[in-house]
């Protein structure tokens, strides 16, 4: 009996180390050729987010998490709105208030290319927490820059690019 409760506890340790790595890619939205990928690895209770974009407006470009996982409308206005769980305002990552879609900005330089490296404990992949539970949601990127304060959007402007999490 001792045995198998060792080799259980054991078990678990292993399962909770494993390492998941999804990835997707950045669909073009209102008349725009934003390309790219979005990669997402969970590892030790962390999920990191790699998301490459090319062919953007150079300069700054909020990135958020919306509420459902499907990019089909031509404005991805069928992404929804930001995912917000916990029913917050919108602001900036870790501050007061802030929704757990709002990611922050990403930065296309003279090429239209940029890269955003995001890692947190506060998101899953596929576990059974609706608060952290990435999967079904999508990740859109937004035409203009997150000004962290605007409500409910952090006034980003449209949406150019889009990812279904799946």
């Amino acid at each position: 009996m001792k045995n198998l409760l060792l080799i259980g506890i054991a078990g678990l340790m292993l399962a909770s180390c494993k390492t998941v790595s999804k990835q997707y890619t950045v669909r073009p939205k209102s008349h725009t050729e934003t390309q790219g990928t979005a990669t997402f690895t969970q590892k030790k209770g962390e999920v990191t987010m790699d998301l490459s974009v090319f062919k953007l407006k150079p300069g700054m470009h909020a990135v958020h998490i919306h509420e459902f996982g499907n990019c089909s409308a031509t404005d991805a206005s069928s992404a929804g709105g930001h995912w917000n769980p916990s029913k917050d305002d919108h602001g900036k990552w870790e501050s007061d208030h802030f929704h757990m879609g709002d990611i922050g900005n990403l930065d296309a330089d003279k090429n239209g290319q940029a890269q955003l490296i995001f890692t947190t404990d506060k998101w899953c992949l596929g576990c059974d927490d609706p608060m952290k539970n990435i999967i079904g949601k999508s990740v859109v990127i937004h035409a203009g820059v997150d000004d962290f304060h605007t409500q409910p959007t952090g006034n980003a402007g449209g949406r150019v690019g889009c990812v279904e999490i799946k």
